[in-house]
């Protein structure tokens, strides 16, 4: 079963490289953080939706300055 990655909107070119890669993509926006292994953001809030707050495990990347390549190389370090 692929990781659920939940991408904020915004970074469609970050959200296709993740699924030419083999991840399952989410709107950030719309998922329980709960059900997904990782999170990436714009890094253009500091605490986007409250994220900061939020009650989850999953490892938040910030694409700031990162091209989708290095986002999938952090995300699978993780793993």
């Amino acid at each position: 079963m692929a990781k659920q990655i939940a991408v904020e909107k915004g970074l469609e070119n970050v959200s296709q490289a993740l699924k030419d890669a083999g991840y399952q993509v989410v709107n950030l926006e719309n998922v329980n953080l709960q059900n997904v292994q990782c999170v990436v953001v714009s890094g253009g809030s500091e605490n986007l939706m409250g994220i900061q707050d939020a009650e989850t495990k999953a490892p938040v990347i910030n694409a700031q300055g990162l091209s989708p390549q290095e986002i999938i190389q952090r995300i699978e370090q993780y793993f």
